[in-house]
């Protein structure tokens, strides 16, 4: 049985990718005859018919290492059927390039958007299986993707030496941690590394409860704050705006994020002295931690397996202590916020931690 299998990493990168990789492709070589080929640059690399036949030294000494091998880009959903000017039709592209390749099947690793074009292939008829990876853990249907807990160790780091000066000056510190859409990387973070808020998507803030308990702290003998703030985080009265206007009254604000407009209202309303830390891709970087490391294996193991069982149309994902798969229909395109019982939620508000509501 010979299987010549595609692989390609689109979207935003994170630790994990080359981990992940590498499951795939020494699985796919232990348990049948296997031809790997690497698609440069995600769905880019497809259209483009931009790609290269990988060679067995080419998985090994990569498991610790940070980003991707094949590199990563992001191609909207949105566009994926529209013609632009330069006139390719980026779907027919694809499949054309599947096919000159003679692919067996296409593993994709990525986000939400990398989901939603995999089953846009599938359902054009080309044999595809999904990675879930993201530092949002936001993909439906798997308790975790691979990067996410990497992530969650790196932003706990930051918000543990925010602590240390926060400390020593008697500062308020609003602390921006990636996620536009879905809190868990905050979430965890924040209660993680011990922060006083947690600002969520998921749950718009007053300011005035805000300030409220950086108030309080200011008074007490911990005249410190430490906020971890998502960057998507909103007010109540943005939630109820629509997202165009939301937009545009954000754009009419002399802030260019979420972390430096709570900073300076803090600092109107309590007199504190506030200050804003985006760390940014600093979340996104580094080597992947020893629970990614098998995470992101097992779901290449299991992708391979899936593979020399010729199951295609699906995603791999993790159901509490399993590695299982979900139908790629069944989970493109469908949000996965942090629900309001979540266990980590009512932990933070039974530890007295202010959500902002």
């Amino acid at each position: 049985m010979k299987r010549r299998i595609g692989i390609l990493t689109s979207g935003g990168d994170c630790p994990g990718l080359n981990a992940a990789i590498r499951g795939v492709a020494r699985a796919a070589y232990e348990m049948f005859d296997a031809e790997i080929i690497g698609i440069r640059n995600g769905y880019g690399g497809l259209i483009e018919g931009d790609y290269q036949e990988m060679r067995k030294k080419q998985f090994s000494g990569i498991l610790t290492l940070g980003g991707t091998i094949l590199g990563t880009s992001r191609t909207p959903f949105r566009n994926m059927r529209v013609i632009e000017e330069n006139g390719v039709d980026k779907v027919a592209a694809m499949k054309k390039t599947y096919k000159d390749l003679e692919l067996d099947c296409l593993v994709t690793l990525g986000g939400n958007g990398t989901h939603k074009t995999a089953n846009l292939l599938s359902e054009e008829g080309l044999n595809v299986i999904g990675l879930p990876k993201t530092i949002d853990n936001d993909i439906y249907g798997t308790d975790f993707t691979f990067g996410f807990h990497t992530a969650v160790d790196i932003a706990t780091e930051v918000i543990d030496r925010i602590h240390t000066t926060a400390t020593s000056h008697g500062r308020c510190m609003v602390i921006e941690i990636m996620g536009n859409k879905a809190g868990w990387l905050t979430l965890y973070s924040g209660v993680a590394g011990g922060a006083d808020v947690i600002l969520l998507p998921e749950i718009p803030y007053d300011i005035n409860r805000v300030a409220e308990t950086v108030e309080a702290r200011a008074n007490s003998k911990k005249p410190f704050s430490i906020l971890a703030v998502a960057e998507g985080a909103m007010s109540v009265e943005e939630s109820k705006m629509k997202k165009k206007e939301r937009e545009a009254y954000r754009a009419s604000l002399p802030y260019d994020c979420i972390s430096k407009r709570i900073a300076a209202q803090l600092q109107e309303l309590v007199g504190v002295e506030a200050r804003s830390v985006v760390p940014g891709h600093i979340q996104r970087g580094g080597s992947p931690s020893a629970y990614d490391r098998v995470l992101s294996t097992q779901f290449g193991v299991h992708a391979a397996q899936l593979i020399r069982d010729e199951h295609y149309g699906v995603t791999v994902a993790l159901k509490g202590n399993k590695i299982v798969h979900n139908d790629l229909k069944d989970i493109a395109g469908v949000p996965k916020p942090v629900p309001m019982d979540d266990p980590v939620v009512v932990t933070a508000r039974n530890m007295g931690i202010n959500m902002g509501d």
